[in-house]
């Protein structure tokens, strides 16, 4: 089989994946993302896109972000939610994600930007939503300690 046929195999298979309003919602957030609009995203758009939530992410913590899909297209962006779809992303990617709120680089994320970003960043999550939430985070001392919530999500126990 050609590479032309075999990308074709793999888009199609891609697709049959989600529903056609995901695929829409997805497209929404890949252009979004794809700052400067070339059909792909890279370490350029990642900062052009954390720039414009305020936050500063080392040019390291970008490069690892883009190592699990260097070549990152509208097909590849799928691909990588359809597999993260199955469950949820790796505790170490989710302690990254995190991480990229934690200005201090201690632990936590102070409750209210945390509430700010539910509220304002990617789906917006409702008033219930967030109190929902709120049973279930670790806060302490009006801040979450994300490590502890990444825990609870994988279903650990954080040892302490």
């Amino acid at each position: 089989m050609s590479d032309e046929k075999k990308a074709r195999a793999a888009t199609s298979s891609v697709l049959t994946k989600f529903t056609q309003n995901q695929i829409q919602e997805m497209k929404e957030a890949f252009t979004m993302i794809d700052q400067n609009r070339d059909g792909l995203i890279d370490v350029s758009d990642l900062k052009e896109m954390y720039s414009s939530l305020g936050v500063v992410p080392s040019d390291k913590v970008l490069q690892d972000m883009i190592k699990e899909a260097p070549q990152l297209n509208f097909t590849g962006f799928l691909s990588v939610f359809s597999d993260k779809m199955s469950g949820t992303d790796p505790e170490e990617t989710l302690r990254n994600a995190f991480a990229m709120f934690d200005v201090d680089g201690q632990g936590f994320i102070p409750e209210e930007y945390f509430k700010d970003l539910l509220e304002n960043m990617g789906d917006n999550y409702t008033k219930d939503e967030i109190r929902q939430v709120w049973k279930e985070a670790p806060f302490s001392g009006g801040k979450l300690e994300y490590n502890a919530f990444v825990s609870k999500i994988k279903g650990k126990e954080q040892d302490d």
